[in-house]
């Protein structure tokens, strides 16, 4: 007997039909709406898409994880997911949020109004390394709670009843269908958009370039490209390119390589 149903906005014209249940002996029920935010991928957060959310009983490494891979463009706060967390839970929970990080790079800073954030991040003065770490501690300390409560074997089952691991299902499938190629799934390539922070020709090669590339993590990035006879160092510095991010690293020439350059602006 459902008293109450949760769905978000974009699923509103289905609400039209609820209102004939009383004329069919049901009873009337209460239905909540939640806003569309964008997910970690920078696309509509989706319960089928495993990287666009932050679920409930996620580990603290699997938090980690998530938002080292979450789509986050320095000065963009377009389909960002990562904002969208604190506009969304974190603020309505706790009225404010502190930006964790060095002295050198300004020292903590706390805001009581969302939209100063934004604004802050928009205009590059809160960097994308310091804001996924500074919702890491955040959602962490609001999620150990729940991780501890669900610390028993009883609710272990029930968890793994309701939600399946997928990675699981998918051995279990590959191991009845071997002879079948796997799909190339595209949601599984980690592409962001990132800034040229350097370009250096490589010390073994003419035609290489070694560059560090700003991703919105800690620290950029090495990243060596085939660019050199298609593109002039001083035209490459500072541009925005599009990085294929979860490639194996891998060394060119004595250089170690952590990502792949698809295009540049």
């Amino acid at each position: 007997r459902v008293k109450a149903a949760l769905q978000t906005i974009s699923h509103r014209r289905l609400l039209v039909f609820p209102q004939y249940l009383p004329s069919l002996g049901y009873a009337k029920r209460i239905h909540l709406m939640n806003p569309m935010v964008p997910g970690l991928t920078g696309s509509k957060m989706s319960s089928s898409e495993e990287e666009s959310k932050i679920d409930l009983l996620d580990r603290k490494e699997d938090v980690k994880k998530k938002l080292k891979k979450a789509f986050c463009e320095p000065g963009n706060v377009e389909n960002n997911g990562v904002l969208s967390f604190i506009k969304h839970v974190l603020f309505p929970l706790k009225s404010e949020f502190v930006i964790l990080r060095e002295e050198k790079w300004g020292g903590n800073k706390t805001y009581t109004e969302y939209e100063a954030l934004e604004k802050d991040f928009a205009e590059q003065v809160v960097h994308p390394g310091d804001l996924k770490n500074s919702v890491e501690v955040a959602l962490n300390k609001l999620l150990d709670p729940i991780r501890e409560k669900f610390n028993n074997p009883e609710l272990k089952k029930l968890s793994s009843a309701a939600y399946p691991d997928p990675s699981k299902a998918k051995h279990a499938e590959k191991g009845t269908k071997n002879s079948e190629p796997e799909n190339v799934v595209p949601s599984r390539l980690d592409i962001r958009v990132g800034k040229v922070i350097s370009v250096e020709k490589h010390p073994d090669a003419d035609s290489l370039y070694v560059e560090k590339i700003d991703v919105g993590e800690p620290e950029p990035r090495t990243v060596v490209s085939g660019l050199v006879q298609f593109v002039p160092k001083e035209q490459l510095q500072d541009r925005l390119v599009v990085l294929l991010c979860n490639l194996k690293p891998q060394k060119m020439r004595g250089v170690e390589s952590q990502g792949m350059v698809l295009c540049a602006s």
